[in-house]
């Protein structure tokens, strides 16, 4: 049997593979693309659309990233010129049902956020 083989992941050791996923988790641009594909199947141009910032080869790599986990699928549709649509995949709807508390969280709390953010740059931070 392997090293790894049928150990419980451990977060915090370096080595385990549950870091990669963390690192999907914690990536803005993986989240965001999730969220909209939660409400349906899009496509490429279209989620470049409405992810204000995101670059081309960015949204490439992350759909990429995303399909290789199973979290996304992709669907080429013969069409001139083809047209790429993406969709949640049941795994990746687990994903999102996890994460998409924490974007209602966000969009609550931001004012609070930035009221801390501000007490804290005017010099009102406690000292380490």
């Amino acid at each position: 049997m392997g090293a790894s083989a049928h150990l419980s992941p451990d977060v915090f050791a370096a080595d385990c593979p549950t870091r990669r996923v963390l690192d999907r988790i914690g990536d803005k641009w993986a989240v965001l693309i999730l969220i909209l594909l939660a409400r349906g199947t899009t496509r490429f141009n279209e989620l470049r659309r409405l992810i204000d910032g995101i670059s081309q080869k960015m949204l490439s790599q992350t759909l990429k990233s995303l399909e290789r986990d199973g979290l996304v699928s992709r669907r080429v549709i013969p069409t001139v010129p083809v047209a790429v649509e993406y969709a949640i995949t049941p795994l990746g709807r687990t994903l999102h049902d996890a994460v998409d508390p924490l974007r209602i969280w966000a969009e609550t709390h931001i004012a609070a956020v930035e009221a801390a953010q501000k007490r804290y740059d005017g010099g009102g931070q406690a000292s380490a």
